[in-house]
């Protein structure tokens, strides 16, 4: 089976079990989508959609975000993984919005990936999901499932990103890119699946015999500058970093945040301030 009709097959098998794909995270608007996908790193949508009522109550929008502490923002974000750094991001990003934009989420990848935390990939799922403008933002699970089913070399996400644009039709990326991870979180998971369990590998590739392990491309990415904070965070559980120290020493601009890089985990702790995971 050629790459195209590999394509064209998972197309139709995701059609079948996700006719309909609602947006996982609760927003109510461009701003509350933004805030929320900006959350959701190191964190289950469930999750987020646990603490976000309760944020978006006493901050709907820019103005009224920004005039909130940080202390607050944190005080109704503190179950979620980075929360410190995200309620920072979070108020910055209100006051920015307001300072830049007159208050409103700008529809260009430029402006939005210059907004603190938000990532190529944050900035893709708003700019298609809020907006309407086609995308195909790449998280793990889409990353992953593109090598398993032969679609992409599993080089970087933004090869990942570029090749499936050019394999499926672009009115179709919307709502693809979410069916992909649904079927990603369902049935090809990171461990239950090894390129060989689920249905869609055993169908596009009956004779496959070896399990396929799926390349997560940290250090292209980490050169490339095309990942948010949250984004790398995401990454980093996968090859034995996991603290924050670890995720901000991959950003091609570590400096401007100052000291704020803890909690280290057991391989960065305290007595080796240095390390940059």
């Amino acid at each position: 089976m050629r790459k195209a009709e590999r394509a064209a097959l998972v197309m139709q098998r995701l059609e079948q079990h996700y006719p309909e794909t609602p947006v996982p995270l609760d927003h109510s608007d461009p701003f509350t989508l933004l805030v929320a996908v900006l959350l959701s790193a190191q964190c289950t949508d469930k999750k987020v959609n646990e603490v976000t009522p309760a944020l978006f109550a006493a901050g709907p929008n820019p103005a009224a975000m920004a005039d909130l502490t940080e202390a607050l923002i944190f005080s109704h974000i503190r179950q979620l993984g980075l929360a410190r750094t995200k309620a920072a991001n979070v108020k910055r990003l209100a006051e920015l919005l307001i300072e830049r934009h007159a208050g409103q989420v700008p529809k260009s990848f430029t402006a939005l990936e210059a907004l603190p935390g938000v990532g190529h990939k944050t900035a893709s799922v708003v700019m298609a999901q809020a907006f309407g403008v086609p995308a195909f933002p790449v998280d793990t699970h889409i990353h992953r499932l593109a090598q398993r089913w032969g679609l992409s070399n599993g080089e970087n996400v933004a090869r990942t990103e570029t090749d499936l644009k050019r394999l499926f039709p672009r009115e179709a990326w919307n709502k693809l890119h979410l069916q992909i991870i649904f079927y990603g979180r369902e049935y090809c998971t990171a461990r239950g699946c090894n390129g060989m369990v689920c249905p869609l590998c055993k169908e596009l590739f009956p004779n496959r015999r070896k399990p396929l392990l799926a390349n997560k491309a940290l250090v292209i990415n980490r050169l490339q500058g095309r990942l948010g904070l949250q984004e790398r965070f995401q990454l980093l559980q996968g090859r034995g970093g996991s603290c924050e120290h670890c995720a901000r020493a991959l950003l091609p601009y570590p400096n401007q945040h100052g000291s704020r890089c803890q909690p280290r985990c057991s391989a960065h702790g305290p007595g080796n301030p240095g390390s940059t995971g």
